[in-house]
């Protein structure tokens, strides 16, 4: 075999040696980042144009989330918190839909007392899935239904169950960092009456 059809098959195994190492560093990534995000991972590349542009997506926002100064809140921040929340859920029945902004605001509040920028809705939600993937969406949700009631087209149920959506957030918001997955099982019986 001349001298070039060596080094033609030289280039050709390096060429494919390197798709094969690109392929499992991109596996990898894929594997690693739906760990990280969880059902935030599958939203995102379902809503995306493709897989690269959502795994790009989820890794700006972990840049973006690096650059906050996050920080737990203090047993008298959570306590505080805690008492206007059950303020807030009392009035209910009278107001649900003055009831809900006010949760839509203490949990901004307790976001930014935790270090969160609260910009617009959208960026508050992808910040958010960074260190809360499991229950943004829940955030999400309950901020859809507040919207559609304020448009005319919700329901006193609408309400109700964006309440229940919001409190999931708004615990892990006020968990300490060991208490995070702990649910609020009593708030929850209070809101499916």
């Amino acid at each position: 075999m001349p001298y070039w059809g060596w080094i033609l098959i030289a280039i050709g195994v390096v060429v494919v040696v390197a798709l094969i190492v690109w392929q499992a560093i991109a596996q990898r990534r894929t594997r690693r980042l739906r760990g990280e995000f969880g059902p935030e991972y599958e939203r995102t590349v379902s809503s995306a144009d493709s897989k690269r542009e959502a795994e790009a997506e989820l890794a700006a926002r972990k840049r973006r989330r690096q650059e906050f100064d996050t920080r737990p809140l203090s047993a008298e921040q959570r306590a505080r918190y805690s008492g206007e929340w059950r303020e807030i859920q009392a009035l209910f029945v009278d107001d649900p839909g003055g009831t809900v902004v006010r949760a839509d605001s203490l949990i901004q509040s307790v976001m930014a007392d935790r270090g969160y920028p609260v910009e617009d809705f959208d960026q508050r939600s992808a910040d958010l899935s960074v260190d809360h993937p499991r229950v943004v969406e829940n955030y999400r949700e309950g901020h859809r239904l507040f919207r559609k009631t304020t448009a005319g087209e919700g329901t006193t149920e609408d309400l109700r169950q964006a309440m229940r959506a919001y409190r999931k957030l708004f615990d892990e918001l006020l968990a300490e960092p060991a208490d995070a997955a702990e649910p609020a099982r009593e708030q929850d019986r209070i809101l499916s009456r």
